[in-house]
């Protein structure tokens, strides 16, 4: 569990990130020997940026390669200005995002004999689920219970967004990973 001080210090770094990025100017760089342990630990977060209830970009990482600051700052510029799914945000529109940051832990298999025992296992609102298959993969993390709450919709939906039929992951091919998130956001 991060402290408030932590937390506050990492929503400071992706707000100057997201600023500076909008604003087309250089990004601050971070001293980790300033930063308590907790922030210089190997961590991977999700960075989810919304204007006015409404997604305005996305993207993390579920690989811990690199100290949490450093990582929160990597995945605030990306939802900023590399979400495929968005134009870059504008300057005006930075001021005005909400963000939220999730640190994951680390993914672990699911281990299960069947798919109806795969959807018993899943603990909705608690568990991010990650798909693999070959060469993809795709992921859900645990919010997104909250819009999609039934385990077989939810599965079969992060199987489409994985490039893949919506009925993948009942695929012996397919492998199901779980993992949780510790979520914080501005103005909490």
């Amino acid at each position: 569990m991060l402290s408030e001080s932590e937390r506050h210090t990492l929503l400071k770094i992706a707000r100057e990130t997201i600023t500076a990025a909008a604003a087309h100017q250089p990004l601050s760089k971070i001293d980790l020997n300033a930063l308590p342990p907790a922030l210089r630990e190997e961590l991977t977060c999700f960075v989810t940026l919304t204007l006015q209830g409404g997604l305005r970009g996305c993207i993390g990482g579920l690989e811990a390669r690199e100290p949490l600051a450093l990582d929160v700052q990597e995945h605030a510029m990306g939802a900023a200005t590399y979400d495929p799914r968005f134009d870059p945000v504008t300057s005006d529109e930075a001021k005005r995002l909400h963000i939220e940051i999730s640190v994951l832990t680390t993914p672990e298999p699911v281990i299960y004999q069947s798919p109806d025992e795969l959807l018993k296992i899943l603990r909705p609102l608690i568990d991010g689920v990650m798909l693999k298959q070959d060469f993809r993969r795709a992921t859900f993390l645990p919010q997104v219970w909250e819009k999609i709450p039934d385990p077989q919709t939810f599965l079969e939906m992060l199987s489409e967004k994985m490039g893949a039929r919506h009925d993948a992951w009942r695929s012996p091919s397919t492998q199901a990973f779980r993992y949780q998130v510790e979520m914080f956001e501005e103005n909490e």
